[in-house]
């Protein structure tokens, strides 16, 4: 069988040829043995590989000595270029006569590949318009093959002649395998045929032919003029399946016309791309755009003249504006269904941790900052970002670190008599100045800095944090009502004042003010009668860690239910969109109707007077706002990494984003909207991980693709849109009017379970995940990735330790009970840009960091 495999990337195209006949391959000549050494692989130009197999049967006295079967195969490889439709006129005429004379078999139920062969050759001997009055099916089978006229006992099954589409990189060769193009020259043959067979599921061909759903075939008389041999043909046809994007639109045809409307509609496209990219061209996904990391040195004149970075990214986003509205909507391939299931999901997965968040921001800040001040700055705020942001597939959300930093700044105005509300203000002024400051001298450039590695270590790290959060708070649970005896009611009211925090100062744990926050009923919302009969109880306890797993499950195995052979694959897509909201809904009902007798803690609550309230800046003395510029600097550099380094794994390669980044841009429009909620006493809002990747993959349009039994999924293209993060916020918004009923009939272990689900779906992708998992693993089972072929396995180990080593110093300071020691965990982030250039080169060589920090 043709070699084959694929990363689902533009590439090379390969061209497999084998044959048994002498003749044949004397007739090559000396070209195509010249060809057997040329396989270095340029990672710069796109071009054909061509694969050149011919047995050479032994002789019969070599036969009598040698074992049944024997014989000889040799291998010759070459490159050919890409077509270029707009220079090469044959390829639209390759094009018009197979549209004039198109044999295309749609749905195909063969299984085997001679079947499907068979099918294609009977398609064209039986049309109407058949020109081929010698043409013979069994002898053009025989011709496909390599074992044609050769013993019985000698038969290698081989296909003589393919092309396959391979990705170059510096990381290595992969070869597609969703399609594969069959060309074949027979002297029985008058003119030149092309038929195209899409087959109903994927088959199984053999090595790196694991799921082909197109066969191209390609048939061509021996002597034809340079430009119109078979080999050219099928360099028309292997150019334009080359794209991914185009082979999943080819699936969703239902006829012929519709699939020749496609195949004309990526002849334009191809042809506008060979002219130039065209920013304002309509279907720019033609193939796999993306904002590669300068390589390119940083140099002073980078960060001139000012504001330069602002005004590129508007010019590269504003001519798509409108098409963030309308992709999807308007057009043939809409996707209303994705969005409105992705909007319940984003709103589910961004309602629940404001709500966790706010409980916190009520308890350490006695009110100022509460759940429904929360909520409303996460509207106000996600609505803005959704409408002028330049990357609308990045999340806004208020998170842990800046929870801590309001922890601290409540500290600072109890020690000192400060007003909190006017130094919390000026805080955020000084931190939105910093930000504007960093965006107007492209900043956001030093964000190039970053390595795929690094990145990966403070992605980890902050899913180390959702889970470290589900864990305290479940422990919390139990210690307060596992194993503690009914008549012990002073102890009781004790531990129930401790963990209201009422004794609570500068140095008490974040992580227990968090967990504090999510574990008490406030005293206004919990009548006599009731706090009588709440006594701690083993089953509230031994309930809530049920609960808070049967979310994790349910969500989880929703979100695999579309890998699953069970329903209609549109059922099975709608379910693992809505895994979220189903098993949130879902547990929250079992919760408070399933076990009613079983009382639940809720999330505190208190109304607030009034949610739009300016603080009196003029109140605090010159002192008091030097000191609050210095917690707005380290403020800013939390904001700066945080925005830009979630934007970065939004936009990283494999998730084909084309519309283009704007890091300067959303960076200065981050400053504007914490301007506004620092003077309204809301709680900050950033970008949010892993909110923002999990934002694009339930956009994604996802292919599956097989490597050495290892199962990828590969993004086919992504729907840039600014409707689901706008509906997710004017939901948000509407919450408003939910509370306290029903909103505190979601009990904390769901919103543990939620943090579990958000930690265990973002580290799906992660790399250094996958290769601390390799120390558990049998070296037989290592998945055929691009840093397992291309590093010796020790380095890859010393690598990993080194990672690991780096995440224990996040964890060392991010995670400490010592909220000034939380404070400088930006600097802790930008310490690790040394570290990778300077400090990890003397210890592995640099062509294999670069390897592993590849991103394919």
């Amino acid at each position: 069988m043709s070699q084959c495999a694929y990363p689902e990337d533009a590439g090379y195209l390969k061209c497999d040829v084998d044959d048994a006949s002498e003749t044949h391959e004397e007739s090559l000549g000396e070209e195509a043995f010249d060809t057997v050494n040329s396989s270095i692989v340029s990672g710069e130009s796109v071009r054909f590989f061509v694969h050149v197999n011919l047995q050479v049967q032994p002789s019969q006295a070599a036969e009598s000595e040698l074992p049944d079967g024997c014989g000889l195969l040799h291998t010759s490889r070459k490159y050919l270029k890409l077509k270029n439709f707009e220079e090469e006129i044959r390829a639209h005429r390759d094009l018009d006569g197979f549209l004039d004379r198109a044999s295309i078999i749609l749905n195909e139920t063969a299984t085997s590949l001679d079947d499907v062969l068979r099918a294609m050759l009977l398609r064209l001997v039986h049309k109407p318009d058949n020109t081929e009055p010698d043409c013979n099916v069994d002898l053009l089978m025989a011709v496909l093959f390599t074992d044609a006229g050769t013993p019985m006992e000698g038969k290698v099954h081989l296909l003589s002649d393919t092309i396959q589409g391979v990705t170059a990189t510096v990381t290595g060769v992969q070869y597609q395998q969703s399609w594969l193009c069959i060309i074949c020259t027979s002297k029985s043959l008058l003119k030149r045929h092309v038929c195209i067979s899409r087959l109903v599921r994927p088959q199984n061909w053999g090595e790196n032919c694991c799921e082909v759903r197109f066969v191209i075939l390609v048939l061509a008389p021996p002597k034809m003029k340079s430009t119109k041999t078979a080999t050219e043909v099928g360099r028309t046809f292997a150019t334009m399946f080359l794209d991914i994007t185009f082979r999943q639109k080819l699936l969703k045809t239902r006829t012929e016309e519709e699939f020749k409307e496609a195949l004309v509609h990526q002849r334009q496209l191809l042809t506008v791309m060979d002219q130039g990219p065209n920013p304002s061209l309509k279907n720019y996904s033609i193939s796999s755009i993306c904002v590669q990391k300068s390589h390119q040195p940083l140099q002073h004149k980078d960060f001139f003249p000012v504001g330069k970075g602002i005004r590129e990214d508007f010019a590269r986003r504003f001519p798509v504006y409108s098409l963030d509205f309308t992709d999807g909507i308007i057009g043939k391939n809409k996707a209303v269904g994705k969005f409105i299931t992705t909007t319940l999901f984003l709103y589910f997965a961004c309602l629940l941790p404001t709500i966790a968040f706010g409980s916190l921001n009520d308890e350490i800040t006695y009110g100022a900052i509460d759940v429904q001040k929360t909520i409303a700055g996460q509207s106000i705020g996600g609505l803005l970002y959704a409408l002028f942001s330049g990357q609308p597939l990045v999340v806004l959300l208020t998170t842990a670190p800046l929870a801590l930093y309001t922890h601290v700044i409540r500290g600072i105005c109890d020690d000192y008599e400060l007003d909190f509300n006017t130094f919390y203000a000026w805080t955020g002024l000084w931190n939105s100045f910093f930000l504007a400051l960093y965006a107007l001298f492209n900043f956001s450039l030093i964000m190039s800095l970053f390595k795929r590695s690094t990145e990966e270590i403070i992605a980890l790290f902050i899913s180390m944090t959702f889970v470290l959060d589900a864990v305290k708070g479940t422990v919390k649970i139990f210690q307060k009502y596992y194993g503690i005896s009914h008549g012990n009611h002073n102890a009781d009211h004790i531990s129930v004042l401790s963990l209201l925090g009422l004794g609570t100062s500068l140095n008490t744990s974040f992580h227990t003010a968090l967990n504090t926050s999510l574990l008490a009923n406030p005293p206004e919302l919990t009548s006599v009668s009731s706090r009588s009969a709440e006594h701690p109880s083993r089953e509230t306890a031994v309930l809530s860690l049920l609960i808070m797993l049967g979310t994790l499950w349910l969500s989880y195995t929703l979100y695999q239910f579309k890998k699953s052979p069970y329903l209609h694959p549109y059922m099975r897509e709608i379910l693992s969109d809505c895994a979220l909201p189903i098993s949130v809904l879902t547990f929250s009902l079992i919760s408070s109707y399933g076990f009613r007798e079983i009382k639940m803690s809720k999330f505190r609550y208190n109304p607030s007077e009034s949610l739009f309230k300016i603080a009196e800046m003029q109140s605090l003395s010159l002192g008091a706002i030097g000191s609050a510029m210095g917690l707005g600097f380290l403020l800013s550099m939390l904001f700066f990494i945080e925005q830009n380094l979630v934007a970065a794994l939004a936009n990283a390669p494999e998730n084909r984003l084309v519309k283009g980044t704007a890091y300067h841009w959303d960076l200065l429009l981050v400053a504007v909207i914490n301007t506004g909620l620092s003077l309204f006493g809301m709680p900050w809002i950033h970008a949010a991980y892993p909110h923002s990747p999990l934002h694009v993959r339930a956009l994604a349009v996802v292919e599956e693709r097989v490597e050495n039994g290892h199962i990828y999924e590969t993004i086919v293209n992504v729907w840039e849109t600014r409707l689901t993060t706008l509906g997710a916020s004017i939901l948000v918004g509407f919450s408003l009017l939910l509370l306290p009923v029903p909103l505190q009939w979601i009990p904390k272990p769901v919103l543990y379970g939620l943090f579990l689900y958000i930690a265990l779906t973002s580290i799906d992708a992660n790399q250094l995940f996958e290769r601390m998992a390799l120390l558990l693993k049998d070296q037989a089972s290592y998945p055929p990735t691009h840093y397992i072929r291309r590093v010796p396995q020790r380095k890859i180990h010393y690598f990993t330790g080194l990672q690991v080593l780096q995440l224990l110093l996040l964890c060392a300071f991010g995670m400490s009970p010592l909220p000034y020691m939380k404070m400088i965990f930006p600097l802790i982030m930008m310490a690790m840009i040394p570290i990778r250039y300077k400090l990890l080169p003397r210890i592995i060589e640099a062509k294999y960091l670069d390897a592993m920090d590849a991103e394919h």
